[in-house]
């Protein structure tokens, strides 16, 4: 049975990990934080239904429903209450799954839960240094602590500051600030009286805010500060951005108990290297999409698809190759409508107004969202060898 060297232990990771056991491999997961170190990491997220379509696929998709609840549409609203429109987040699977929405890291449990049950390996705190093929067609991956690991393939799903990218190309580029931050919360008990599932953005003057109602009554929020790093970043700083805004984005910030994390928002375009010798890339480690895409964690998942089933029918250098012109135009365009996308979050004066006279027009007359290409999206099932 061939080995397969499974570099980190996200979304990617896990998916890869099990489609390639299902495709005919024995998975290994190298994971460079311990234990669960880095299920803290991050708030929460959303998984389109394309991503869900992809779990299904390995049948990942139930674990991640017990965990999360729907988000089926989005309604946008401008800072001074008036609401624009509604956007649909996808359509509904055959069974009426729809998108849905959940904290990272039971994401990230669930899925390395359940590839753990199937009986793949994960070994914690393995910081991968180095990694070459040799001239056998094996690869041989060293790591910081001096050990070593030997296989067929090795699987790059080590997220977007990827080791594997740079040892794949050196000259590769690193993910890019887009000048915008991300911030996320739940305020407990906010009551609200919307129902659950309600998923609400606003445009507001001087940033970004949108929330969901769990069905617990919590309300899960982020925000979009238009600087990278705040000069202040607490939650007193963070509310005063909405003061002049109507709704409850100032309110539901100071009333959140939790402390609330700052990071930056990244992108990256283009990765010209994805592929060399018996190493190749998924995830954030091929592409980094910003989070207004609202696709990452499903990006990952096609892309664990893809791969596992080109690997499956075809030999190594021809798998890949097949990979990459599965994926790589999807993906960068992706990337592409997420900057575009982010820079319209918060427009000056004749961009707000420009923008509440066209999208409710948009939203009303469109029979197709113009976003539906991002969430109708099947990974090919039938791929053949050559």
């Amino acid at each position: 049975m061939k080995r397969a060297l499974v570099i980190g232990a996200g979304i990617a990771g896990s998916v890869v990990a099990v489609g390639l056991q299902r495709c005919g491999f024995e998975p290994v997961v190298y994971e460079a934080w311990p234990n669960r170190a880095a299920l803290g990491v991050g708030s929460w997220l959303t998984l389109a239904v394309n991503g869900l379509r992809a779990l299904r696929a390995l049948d990942l998709d139930r674990p991640v429903l017990d965990v999360s609840f729907p988000t089926r549409s989005v309604e946008l609203y401008n800072g001074a209450g008036r609401r624009l429109g509604i956007a649909p987040l996808g359509e509904s699977l055959s069974d009426g799954t729809t998108t849905r929405t959940l904290m990272r890291s039971d994401l990230y449990g669930v899925l390395a839960d359940e590839a753990r049950r199937r009986g793949v390996e994960f070994v914690h705190d393995k910081r991968l240094v180095h990694a070459e093929t040799g001239s056998d067609g094996t690869v041989l991956a060293r790591f910081a602590d001096g050990t070593e690991a030997e296989g067929d393939v090795l699987i790059g799903a080590d997220g977007a500051h990827s080791a594997t990218r740079a040892i794949l190309d050196p000259r590769a580029p690193r993910p890019r600030e887009t000048g915008m931050g991300n911030v996320g919360g739940v305020t407990r008990n906010a009551g609200l009286g919307l129902a659950p599932g309600t998923f609400r953005m606003m445009f507001g003057k001087r940033a970004f805010f949108g929330y969901a109602v769990h069905p617990s009554g919590d309300v899960w929020w982020f925000a979009n500060p238009p600087v990278p790093y705040p000069p202040d970043p607490d939650a007193a700083w963070l509310a005063g951005l909405f003061d002049e805004d109507a709704g409850p984005a100032s309110s539901l910030i100071r009333a959140t108990t939790e402390p609330i994390v700052f990071s930056s928002q990244h992108e990256l375009p283009t990765v010209p290297t994805w592929h060399r010798g018996a190493m190749v890339l998924v995830g954030d480690a091929a592409h980094v999409a910003s989070p207004t895409s609202g696709q990452g964690a499903s990006l990952a998942a096609e892309d664990a698809v893809a791969l596992s089933l080109c690997l499956r029918d075809r030999p190594v250098p021809a798998a890949f190759a097949a990979y990459e012109s599965m994926r790589r135009a999807r993906v960068e365009r992706i990337v592409a409508e997420a900057a575009r996308t982010s820079t319209h979050k918060v427009p000056g004066p004749l961009g707000r107004l420009v923008r509440d006279l066209v999208l409710p027009m948009v939203l009303r007359q469109a029979t197709k969202s113009p976003r539906d290409w991002l969430f109708e999206y099947r990974v090919p099932m039938g791929v053949t060898g050559a």
